[in-house]
């Protein structure tokens, strides 16, 4: 298992947070981290909400929300 700055970074990078990566960080802020972790975390909350890193588990939940269009034929 990655330390938190390291699976950030990777976000930060991609610009995607994938399940793995959201259950590693969950079991990992579970425990004791150093400063730069937490301050990683927090830096990739902010990057969430300004839509900069997009969450694979909020995606799959709209998804899951988004009406059904009819089929149109001919």
């Amino acid at each position: 298992m990655g330390r938190i700055r390291d699976l950030v970074r990777q976000a930060l990078e991609t610009g995607y947070l994938t399940l793995a990566a959201e259950e590693q960080l969950r079991s990992l802020l579970q425990t004791k981290n150093a400063p730069e972790d937490l301050t990683a975390f927090m830096q990739l909350q902010q990057a969430a909400m300004e839509g900069i890193v997009k969450q694979e588990s909020r995606e799959t939940i709209l998804r899951g929300l988004q009406p059904r269009t009819p089929h149109t034929c001919c």
